[in-house]
């Protein structure tokens, strides 16, 4: 069983993910990632940031010992986003980074993700080199050749004077703002950062205890968030989530504005001062179809990839594109990141409602129209066979011919499980709803495991 999975290692800290395991992760990361562009006679050097969880202080402390231990200066960074630490990575020419953190996660689990030069992502190649170097005897050097650990003292200062200058000179004075920090990474950092731009400051879910991340607040609990909108009557409220490498946003209304609505945004923001590549914004192939039809009417394309931004990103670099995310609220601006940054991605929304004198509402209207979208997960089946099952494929292409240039099919068989995932767009609701059923019931009868 691979010990990685989709973004980097995570489990129940104690459970899974263990002191022991931290320790030995980072002597093998040190060996792979550390010792490979170093000037001779000079140690290798690694920034370390985590999120609040109470995990994260024995696990922060055992991978700054497995790495000191191997050679590794390390730089301490504190509670920081994960785009923080990718971003400081690269500010101070590390030679990679780790981020201690399990995201929307409840605060029980934790994960361990690294980083390589530049701030960027590992491949599978480099991950699959750290797991074959934990059966190996780890480099244990001595007297003057161990690693340091020093406090980073300046690190979300650094953070803090990158994300302002994103914003290139716009300022929200004006704005009444709520920022639901989910009582994670960005408790610190996002208040200062929307306060420094300007904007007048609301602040709920930035009282974390180790305990309390994404309990009740954040990205994936947004109705605190929608509540204190409307009772501060703010302009514009912004979401984060444990480790602040997402944004969802809610307008003054109450409603909420998703990661497709705020790409939609952000890219005819960036068409229209020429700064989009290629016109072209990268996303997967769950965005909803109101936003294709709402770029082709702004002129901009998209491209899909598979779900997960490690697709998104790897479609941006391999073809220089700058701007892509996902619905979740995972942002990329290649610009200025290379990673999701949930504050960067907050404080270009913010902008462009500054820059426009435009409601929030009233720019995700302009960006598309969502499409009423049903996603049932069939349970029990073969997911081998959904993509070349020839009676369920014709089944497909009878519903798509039903719904038209407005609607779309999608089966999404699981990575893991025996599960079928059916995802059906149509222009109403009801419409969705018939066709996803109709689906899902052949998805059922066709696929079905023998018992």
């Amino acid at each position: 069983m691979r010990l990685f999975g989709t973004d980097g290692v995570r489990g129940v800290a104690n459970g899974l993910l263990t002191a022991e395991l931290a320790l030995t992760l980072s002597q093998s990361a040190a060996t792979v990632l550390g010792h490979q562009q170093v000037t001779p006679g000079t140690r290798p050097t690694a920034v370390v940031a985590r999120d609040p969880r109470i995990s994260g202080e024995f696990i922060s402390a055992a991978v700054s010992a497995g790495l000191a231990s191997a050679g590794v200066d390390v730089y301490d960074a504190g509670v920081l986003p994960t785009p923080a630490a990718a971003f400081l990575v690269d500010d101070i020419d590390a030679d990679f980074g780790v981020m201690i953190s399990a995201s929307h996660n409840p605060a029980p689990d934790n994960g361990i993700k690294f980083l390589a030069r530049g701030g960027h992502k590992l491949d599978d190649a480099a991950e699959d080199a750290i797991e074959t170097q934990l059966g190996r005897e780890p480099a244990r050097p001595t007297g003057a050749d161990v690693g340091r650990v020093r406090r980073f003292a300046d690190a979300e200062d650094r953070y803090l004077v990158h994300l302002l200058r994103s914003m290139d000179g716009v300022s929200l004075k004006g704005l009444k703002i709520v920022l639901d920090c989910a009582h994670g990474a960005a408790a610190g950092v996002s208040p200062q950062a929307f306060t420094d731009a300007g904007a007048e400051v609301i602040v709920i879910g930035a009282d974390p205890d180790g305990l309390n991340i994404n309990d009740g607040y954040g990205s994936t609990h947004l109705g605190p968030l929608q509540d204190a909108v409307l009772a501060h009557g703010a302009d514009l409220g912004i979401a984060h989530d444990g480790d602040a490498d997402r944004c969802l946003a809610v307008d003054h209304t109450g409603e909420i504005i998703d990661g497709d609505q705020i790409m939609g945004v952000l890219a005819i923001a960036q068409k229209d001062a020429g700064t989009l590549v290629e016109d072209t914004l990268v996303v997967t192939v769950m965005s909803n179809l109101g936003l294709k039809l709402g770029m082709e009417a702004a002129g901009v394309n998209l491209v899909e990839t598979a779900v997960g931004d490690r697709y998104v990103l790897a479609a941006m670099r391999a073809n220089g594109y700058n701007l892509g995310g996902e619905q979740s609220g995972h942002l990329i601006f290649a610009d200025w990141a290379t990673t999701g940054d949930g504050l960067l991605t907050g404080l270009q929304l913010a902008s462009r409602v500054a820059a426009t004198g435009k409601t929030a509402r009233v720019l995700a209207a302009e960006a598309m129209t969502k499409l009423p979208q049903v996603l049932i997960n069939v349970q029990g089946v073969d997911r081998t066979r959904a993509k070349t099952h020839a009676p369920l494929q014709d089944a497909v292409a009878r519903a798509e011919a039903r719904l038209g240039e407005t609607g779309r099919v999608l089966l999404r068989p699981s990575g893991t499980e025996p599960v079928v995932r059916v995802m059906v767009e149509a222009a109403t609701a009801e419409l969705a709803l018939s066709e996803s059923e109709a689906l899902a019931e052949i998805v059922k009868a066709e696929l079905a495991l023998s018992e």
